[in-house]
């Protein structure tokens, strides 16, 4: 719990004069470039003071010229801060749409053109987040996407979500396949005590769409890159689709 309590008072500290600063900036300028650096800055910056160690493999693979679509499992809300301040350049993400309504935090994931998904089921509802996706890109920015759609209660890999490969099958970008694990024991499902740990992030191999019949052959290919580097346990046996 100390943990916790130390990392949520330094992005409070950190976080309040950033906001009262980079927001005007970024309404004034139009580029939220800045307080995205800063952000990214803060949150790893919060997770050292709160004891959370990073092991990173594997970023060597990609190309600081290229545009990805980084696709990671998903066991903690420890994830995203873990993993977003190691992309290289700015990413959009893929997240459900409630979170776009937590105030202030909200209002700058809109600015910084993160993806609200819903929940719905709808197939229109997944073509509009893929086709905000697909512009997003065409900005010149990555997309994340934590591609079994909600954390994983038990560290097993879950099936993955659909919408993320319709977008690589139709923009032909690249796709990077991210393991994440350690965080599973640092911050369990439901729970907002923080454990001090290592959280263990390895890049793959990026694989293109082009080299795939098919966007289920691009779902096992992901898969078995994000499994492969998972402990036994977690590589789970869930079905490829959704």
């Amino acid at each position: 719990m100390l943990s916790s309590l130390a990392i949520v008072l330094f992005y409070l500290i950190a976080g309040f004069p950033a906001a009262l600063i980079g927001l005007p900036w970024t309404l004034l300028r139009q580029d939220i470039s800045l307080l995205y650096s800063w952000a990214m800055r803060i949150t790893n910056t919060g997770l050292k003071i709160g004891g959370i160690r990073i092991d990173v493999s594997g970023r060597e693979r990609l190309d600081p010229k290229q545009r990805y679509i980084f696709m990671s499992n998903h066991v903690s809300n420890l994830d995203p801060p873990v993993l977003l301040p190691l992309l290289p350049g700015r990413t959009s993400v893929f997240l459900k749409r409630s979170l776009m309504k937590i105030p202030v935090l909200g209002y700058a994931m809109g600015l910084g053109d993160f993806v609200p998904v819903d929940r719905d089921g709808r197939v229109e509802s997944a073509k509009q987040s893929v086709e905000k996706a697909r512009q997003v890109m065409e900005s010149g920015l990555h997309i994340t996407s934590f591609v079994e759609g909600t954390r994983s209660r038990d560290g097993r890999l879950l099936p993955f979500k659909k919408g993320p490969f319709y977008l690589a099958m139709e923009t032909g970008n690249p796709v990077a396949p991210i393991s994440i694990w350690g965080t599973e024991g640092m911050m369990k499902k439901g729970s907002m005590s923080i454990t001090p740990g290592t959280a263990h992030v390895v890049f793959h191999a990026p694989l293109w769409p082009r080299d795939y019949a098919t966007r289920e052959e691009l779902m096992a290919a992901v898969r078995e890159s994000i499994a492969s580097s998972l402990p036994g346990w977690m590589r789970g046996d869930a079905a490829l689709l959704d």
